[in-house]
Parts: C-alpha cells; structure tokens; sequence
C-alpha cells in the first residue's frame, strides 16, 4: 500500500508561537511561511501546518512523535529546562513522571494551544 498521511492542519492560538514551541522541544526545523500556515516538517516527511484561528474554535487534539532513545533524552530534558508540566499518561494522573510502556519510554506535555503532544520510543502494542 502505498498510502501515506502527508501533511495535516493544526489549528493554534498563534501558529508561530506554536510551530516554534513543537520545533524546539523536538529539535525540528520551522519552515518558511506559505499562505496562511507555518510549517514543521518531521523525519518521515509528514508536515505539520500551523494555522492561527480563534481560541474558541480550537479542539484540543492529541499528536504522538515516535523517537529514538537518544531524540527521547533530547526531548525530555527540553521540557524540564522550559518547566513544562509534564505526565506519564493522557489523562494527566501521574504528573512529573514518565512512562516505560512496551519497553520503551513516553511522555505527554502540552503545546501552547492545549494540544497533547506525546514523545515515544516504542510504538504501542510494539
């Protein structure tokens, strides 16, 4: 199957703030500005296009960002230098804390905008 998701829309409170805040706790590259979205780009090609729109139509969504290990401790240690909360599931009950699920390690933050954004080493069920 040659099917892939190639790029998707995140709405934000302030698609700059939000596309700069994803690439520096993930080490990414924000991209230039096209029409109405500010791009970030992650390794398998699937861009993520920020879009500004107001606070009141936003529904918080969840984006999950497999990683290596190495990215992991990358990752993590940028959340705790920002003093981000920080949790080790999505229902937010064990705050401070990471999880070691299938193995691997997880963690779930916010974005500016209340978006969940988790980083995994190991995919689910892997």
């Amino acid at each position: 199957m040659s099917v892939q998701l190639n790029h998707t829309i995140v709405h934000s409170r302030d698609k700059r703030r939000s596309a700069a805040f994803l690439a520096q706790i993930m080490d990414l590259e924000v991209g230039q500005e096209t029409g109405p979205f500010v791009p970030v780009v992650v390794s398998n090609g699937v861009t993520l296009d920020y879009a500004t729109v107001p606070a009141e139509s936003i529904t918080t969504q969840h984006y999950a960002f497999l990683v290596t290990e190495a990215e992991f401790d990358g990752i993590f240690r940028r959340i705790q230098q920002a003093g981000l909360d920080f949790w080790a599931d999505p229902h937010q009950k064990h705050p401070g804390e990471i999880n070691h699920h299938d193995g691997g390690r997880g963690v779930y933050f916010l974005d500016p905008s209340g978006h969940a954004l988790e980083a995994i080493t190991r995919p689910y069920g892997g």
